[in-house]
Parts: C-alpha cells; sequence; structure tokens
C-alpha cells in the first residue's frame, strides 16, 4: 500500500508538473488560488486516497524529495488493524533510518484519531531536534491538531495542519 500510495502521489505531482510547462496559455490575469478542497464521506477509501494526494500537492511548500504518504483506511475497513500495524512499522522504520531535510510526511485519515495515535507511538523515541528541515503535514480533524503539534514540534520539523472538512 505504501508504494500504491507513493506512485499515485508522484504521478499526481507529476501530472502537475506537466501542465505547468504548458507555454501556449495565457497567463492568468489574477493569481489563483488553491481550490479548496472538501474531505469525502467518512468510509470512502478511494475517495480519501484521492483527496489526500491533492491535500499533499497544496501543501508541498519548500519540499524538494517526493512526500511519504502514510494513511489508514476508514476505521470501518475489516482490514483496519492489520493496515495500522504495517504503517505505524513503516513509519517508525523511516525515522529509525532518518528523514532528510527537504522531505515532507504527511499523514492523513479519515480515522484521525488513529492517526494521531499512530503519530503519537512513531515518533515516542525520536530525540528532540533531530528532523530540522523535514516537513510534517498532518490532515486531520481539529480536535487532533494540538496533540500532533506537541509531539512532532519538539522533533525539530515543520509541521503544518490542514483540516479535513
Amino acid at each position: 500500500m505504501k508504494h500504491t500510495m507513493r506512485a499515485l502521489a508522484l504521478a499526481s505531482i507529476a501530472a502537475l508538473a506537466v501542465t505547468a510547462c504548458k507555454k501556449e496559455e495565457p497567463a492568468p490575469t489574477a493569481a489563483a488560488a488553491p481550490a479548496a478542497l472538501k474531505a469525502p464521506a467518512k468510509d470512502d477509501n478511494a475517495g480519501w486516497k484521492k483527496y489526500l494526494q491533492e491535500v499533499v500537492g497544496q501543501n508541498l511548500g519548500a519540499t524538494t524529495n517526493s512526500p511519504f504518504l502514510y494513511y489508514l483506511p476508514p476505521e470501518s475497513d475489516a482490514e483496519f488493524a492489520g493496515s495500522y500495524e504495517r504503517q505505524l512499522e513503516s513509519v517508525k522504520t523511516a525515522l529509525a533510518r532518518g528523514v532528510q531535510p527537504g522531505n515532507m510526511l504527511a499523514f492523513g485519515s479519515s480515522a484521525s484519531t488513529k492517526m494521531a495515535d499512530l503519530i503519537d507511538a512513531a515518533f515516542k523515541d525520536v530525540p528532540a531536534d533531530s528532523m530540522k528541515g523535514v516537513r510534517v503535514l498532518f490532515i486531520g480533524n481539529a480536535a487532533e491538531n494540538a496533540r500532533v503539534q506537541t509531539i512532532v514540534q519538539p522533533k525539530g520539523v515543520e509541521y503544518t495542519f490542514v483540516e479535513a472538512k
């Protein structure tokens, strides 16, 4: 699933890059703001995957490498517990190896509380100020924002929150 999400994220970013290179289109007269995105229904797994890719694309900022997107399916999914354990192990492994500056770790799910739990468990053993130059994007419920921010900011990351609404 991790490879699928990375491939989908890369494909969407590549499509944006190719589209941006068209020179025959006239330049817009006013700066276009990013389209406001609406979160899909809580149990719409495919809709959430697409939504998260679009939100990540709008929040790349100064990220110089392909983002790492960590996603949990809806809690109603029969494979939720297994997906949670696999994603937790994947994040822990990435953090243990070290994340280089210029990278983005994006976390999102309709199961926002469980995603915050995953972030808490994964970042528990990361040393303070060891992730300077790394961007962490959390896409979830506003109720989880302060909790996630408290967990990741001491690690030195640039933290961004996008409310899924």
